[in-house]
């Protein structure tokens, strides 16, 4: 029989560049006269901002540490065993990296029982077990405290979570097992199901106390000594730590259905994992730990060998590491530096950017318009906005002050950007108006001054190829609603300097947005794509295919929402506009539906009423549509679809519009709410062949989001 031991061995040859994690056992004297205590801490030995993981190796260190302290337990040597983390961390899970590179289902099988045979020994100790969640705890890092008979949290901690099935995996080291045994059903399903399809929404301190994963909370600043403090207490009896009961009737049947109601909504039935995380969430009903974890073994090592794990790792890696480090970029030491920003426009989208410019960079906003109504109309947006987050306690009184001072407007441009030094553009999406605004602009702002258009569509040189200093012009693409969506496209216009440029990206870091390189081409790239991929929808459509028909041959991809809702989400007119911008720069390939065009002119915002609660075609826009007698499959239409965005994706990178495929895949992930599990779009034509069929080739290597060869 192979001992725990020789299994992680043989798994540590595939981890060849584990960051290794050491599990050091120090002994103190517990307070109150309760005995002595050993106290493990996990420490890869980085700047506390590195994240502590779990691989074969690091499994292997902690698994001597409890060798040793099992045996000073067995002994009576201690009284207790804690774990905590070095600071500010505690732990954040497995070894991604070497995981998305193994190629045997019985080495993905390994990985899973390995981590149960070392974290399960800490529940089987002769003596009670403490877990003290110090810091950011995510998947395994959670898991072995799961496994403690008690666990405390600081106030401080500000990210919690089993982000598993987000990635294409399943909290398989016992978070499907022990957490739903230890909260309920219906909470366990929050944390695993409904916290993770939720763009990996992290718990605070304050909810890891209040949904019962932790038995006590302290405050960070001395967190370990209050911790130590409540352990001695619960050790001589003065303490005791009651838990609800948890119920395992009927209300665990319906938390698992609610879990599958909400991945049915996210992922359509497109991505296994949040659905073998509910069946193993279900089988917990009896309590049987030992079943529990041999089908989170199981469900680890089948998900771990699938596409749609090597593809949210990809995805994973992609916005945490080219999106900080954007390709292309120039030399961040060129930036000139930005102290007060202008914005030009009030309506919606400009105040939306005055907010976030106020709030990132604190600096002063100064919008303009045609008249002082819409100013201050503008303007008393920023500041309703402030209020809502005063109310809510996401700032202080004095900060929601201080910002809603920096934000003003004016009538006059040479007084409001006489000072500026980055000014943007939000004004209607024509050529003539943006060309006259920057022309306006120009002629009042200082020599070094950033010229940005928010433009979705159209060509930046041309807008800037009247100006005096065209040099200094940038395309600032943000997509709406913009407090939520990471992306911001950067567009280098002909004769874009690098010093704007870089001046740009350091405008987009202090953003906090996922900053991206793109040629000044046609709508760029997340609208190009987009335009493409509804525009064929809508083509079956207006030649005869049933409008649902269409919108449910996408459902296999598991898009967060069905392209038609994802149109009137944009706005049929700025869908219409787009199209026709892309018409006249590809005809071949971008057609202007006149049924689209006739919904706009209907002054309809979609296609869909929702008076029953569920999207339903409204009977006026189906009165509208003029269709042909072409009637496709739902198989022919899903082909057809995806035939269209490879071909388009494939003429966009032989364009140059992207440095390489990554950066589409980025750029959907970010700013069109692509899931995860696709990996953007890329991995998945790579994976379904259509890559190959139509293009001849795959857009990425083999192994790169998908099964190494």
């Amino acid at each position: 029989m192979t001992t725990t031991a020789e299994l992680l061995k043989g798994a540590a040859e595939l981890f060849p560049d584990e960051v290794v994690t050491q599990a050091h056992v120090r002994h103190l004297e517990l307070p109150l006269g309760a005995g002595k205590f050993a106290l493990i801490t996990l420490d890869n030995g980085l700047d506390h901002t590195k994240p502590t993981t779990f691989g074969p190796q690091s499994l292997a260190n902690l698994n001597t540490a409890i060798d040793q302290v099992e045996k000073e337990a067995a002994d009576g040597e201690i009284v207790g065993v804690g774990i905590t983390g070095k600071p500010f961390i505690f732990a954040v899970g497995a070894d991604l990296k070497g995981v998305e590179l193994l190629k045997r289902h019985e080495d993905a099988l390994a990985i899973g029982k390995g981590g149960h045979d070392v974290f399960k020994r800490l529940s089987a100790l002769a003596v009670p077990t403490f877990a003290y969640y110090n810091g950011a705890a995510m998947g395994g890092g959670v898991e072995v405290g799961l496994h403690c008979s008690y666990r405390t949290v600081s106030k401080a901690v500000p990210a919690f979570s089993l982000p598993e099935v987000f990635l294409g995996l399943v909290p398989g080291w016992g978070g499907c097992t022990l957490l739903p045994n230890l909260i309920g059903a219906d909470r366990a399903v929050s944390v695993i199901i409904e916290n993770s399809l939720n763009q990996n929404k992290q718990l605070k301190g304050k909810q890891v106390f209040e949904l019962g994963i932790a038995d006590a909370i302290f405050e960070g600043a001395d967190f370990l000594e209050q911790s130590l403090a409540w352990t001695a207490s619960v050790l001589k009896g003065d303490t005791e730590v009651v838990r609800p009961e948890v119920d395992r009737g009927e209300a665990w049947d319906q938390a698992v259905e609610r879990g599958r109601f909400i991945a049915d909504g996210k992922v359509h039935g497109a991505a296994p994992a949040a659905y073998r995380a509910l069946d193993i969430i279900a089988g917990a009903r009896n309590g049987d730990l030992r079943q529990g974890f041999d089908a989170e073994d199981q469900a680890l090592a089948d998900l771990i060998m699938g596409g749609e794990l090597r593809a949210g790792i990809y995805a994973f890696n992609l916005v945490q590491k080219r999106g900080k480090r954007p390709a292309g970029a120039p030399d961040k030491n060129l930036a000139r530096p930005v102290s007060k920003v202008g914005v030009v426009g009030a309506g919606l989208m400009a105040s939306q950017l005055a907010l976030l410019f106020a709030r990132r960079l604190e600096v002063p906003v100064v919008l303009t318009d045609i008249d002082q109504e819409r100013i201050d109309k503008g303007v008393g947006y920023v500041h309703g906005e402030i209020d809502k987050l005063l109310a809510k306690g996401r700032v202080s009184n004095d900060k929601a002050n201080r910002l809603k001072a920096l934000v003003s407007g004016s009538l006059d441009k040479a007084a409001a950007f006489g000072d500026a030094d980055f000014v943007i553009e939000a004004v209607f999406e024509e050529m003539g108006v943006k060309q006259q605004v920057f022309a306006e602009v120009e002629a009042v702002v200082g020599p070094d001054t950033i010229l940005a258009t928010n433009t979705s569509s159209l060509s930046v040189s041309e807008m800037a190829s009247k100006l005096q200093h065209p040099e200094r012009v940038v395309g600032f693409h943000f997509f709406n609603p913009v407090a939520v969506l990471p992306l911001l496209e950067i567009v280098r216009g002909e004769k874009t300097d690098d010093a704007s440029l870089a001046t740009a990206f350091g405008v987009a870091k202090k953003l906090k947005k996922t900053a991206v390189l793109v040629k000044d081409a046609p709508a760029f790239v997340v609208n190009r794509i987009l335009t493409r991929f509804m525009g064929e929808i809508q083509n079956v459509i207006d030649e005869g295919t049933p409008v649902e028909v269409a919108e449910k041959a996408i459902e296999p991809l598991g898009l967060p929402m069905s392209p038609l809702v994802l149109l009137e989400l944009v706005g049929p007119a700025i869908g219409l506009h787009v199209s026709e911008t892309l018409h006249g720069a590809f005809p071949d390939r971008f057609k202007v539906s006149e049924n689209l065009a006739a919904v706009v002119k209907a002054g309809k915002r979609g296609f869909y009423v929702y008076d029953s609660g569920k999207p339903e075609l409204d009977p006026e826009v189906a009165a509208l549509l003029k269709q042909g007698d072409v009637e496709l499959t739902e198989e022919q239409v899903r082909e057809r679809v995806l035939d269209a965005v490879a071909q388009e994706i494939g003429l966009m990178l032989d364009e140059g519009v992207v440095a390489e495929a990554q950066d589409i895949d980025l750029c959907l992930i970010t700013g069109a709410g692509w899931p995860f599990h696709l990996g953007g779009i890329t991995p998945y034509l790579d994976r379904e062949g259509v890559s190959e069929r139509v293009n001849g080739k795959r857009f990425l290597a083999p192994g790169v989001a998908s099964v190494p060869a």
